[in-house]
């Protein structure tokens, strides 16, 4: 599949189907950024560059406004479900057809054919969004070219399942290390168990009591909880040293020290002995009452939703660029073996923002 080009002529559902069948993993994108810049470079009224495994295009129309669209190029491991298949019922399945091949297929429809939109594009596809936030492409290039990734507003065409979700959560994982002594297990009373002592921290977690605050008509679900504990070293020894991970998941209106700052406060008098930051992405707060938001959404319909996960809006609220989520696949069914999308639903995507783009 490396050496196929993407057919761009094709609708969105079945370059969607092109694109799953084209593997690329998170690290392994090159191949797949490799067709997505030549088919780019075939259309005569975009300007293309690359960084990295990260294709940004653009109209130089001067337009009064500028729309950012933008996907990521990578997927979750594969689980046996590459190639491609479409059901009796109209559905794709397939690794990346929710997230979020099927966006990256509409992104590349509306490059192909709108060629003198209302507004200018600007059109970004990056690497590494299901890892690492330092390895995220779209990072790496806010860092080395933040001049491509000027706008006056965003659609990150994550898997929201047709409707338009607003901001983003942050998310923060913190390892909460607790220490003891060791000693051989049949005399126990000459050690300390660092596994015990982290009971608190369990403790801590079971009881508590999650925010649910409204902002912009939109209520978000804070969350904090394990998500990984590990310790010992034997099955005859005490252990002298234990690490919980937890993950908090934050509304947007707490910046990230603050975020920090709360998870430090719960677990104060835990026992905790080691406080480590590991991971820390901040949220992005719905912008909806921005002009540019709200023509979007009367455009598209629907209601809007919060965005309970983190996604890469937050990156272009951090540049001042007001950004909502839209994309075609359902956001319950990402990451999963079964993982697929109604095709319709992907045509419905094209087509409605092909409409905002040229009325």
């Amino acid at each position: 599949m490396a050496d196929t080009p993407l057919d761009l002529t094709l609708d969105a559902a079945r370059l969607t189907a092109q694109l799953v069948d084209f593997p690329s993993e998170s690290g392994k994108e090159k191949s797949l950024a490799d067709a997505i810049e030549a088919a780019l470079r075939d259309l005569p009224h975009l300007a293309v560059d690359r960084y990295g495994n990260n294709v940004v295009a653009r109209t130089r129309l001067g337009r009064q406004e500028r729309v950012i669209l933008a996907g990521h190029i990578d997927t979750v491991p594969i689980a046996g479900n590459v190639p491609s298949r479409l059901d009796e019922d109209g559905a794709l399945w397939g690794c990346g057809t929710c997230d979020m091949k099927s966006g990256v297929a509409v992104q590349l429809r509306i490059a192909a054919t709108v060629p003198e939109p209302n507004r200018d594009l600007t059109f970004v596809f990056y690497d590494n969004e299901e890892v690492e936030a330092h390895l995220n492409g779209l990072g790496h290039v806010v860092d080395a070219h933040p001049d491509w990734l000027e706008g006056d507003f965003a659609v990150l065409l994550e898997p929201s399942d047709g409707q338009v979700e607003g901001g983003c959560q942050g998310t923060l994982r913190v390892e909460l290390g607790t220490r003891g002594e060791r000693a051989h297990s049949a005399r126990s009373w000459m050690g300390s168990n660092a596994i015990h002592a982290a009971a608190p921290v369990l403790a801590r977690l079971a009881a508590y009591e999650p925010r649910y605050p409204v902002i912009d008509g939109l209520e978000y679900r804070e969350g904090l909880n394990a998500v990984r504990i590990s310790g010992g070293v034997a099955g005859n020894v005490i252990p002298d040293e234990c690490v919980v991970t937890v993950n908090f998941r934050y509304a947007p209106d707490r910046t990230e020290e603050e975020a920090i700052a709360h998870v430090h406060d719960v677990f104060a008098d835990c026992g905790v002995e080691e406080f480590t930051v590991v991971d820390h992405s901040g949220g992005a707060l719905p912008g909806l009452s921005h002009p540019a938001a709200a023509a979007f959404i009367e455009a598209v319909g629907g209601i809007p939703q919060p965005k309970y996960g983190w996604t890469d809006v937050s990156r272009f609220s951090a540049l001042g660029v007001p950004a909502v989520n839209y994309g075609p696949g359902n956001p319950h069914l990402a990451h999963k073996r079964d993982e697929r999308v109604e095709t319709a639903k992907i045509l419905a995507g094209e087509e409605r923002l092909r409409a905002w783009l040229t009325s």
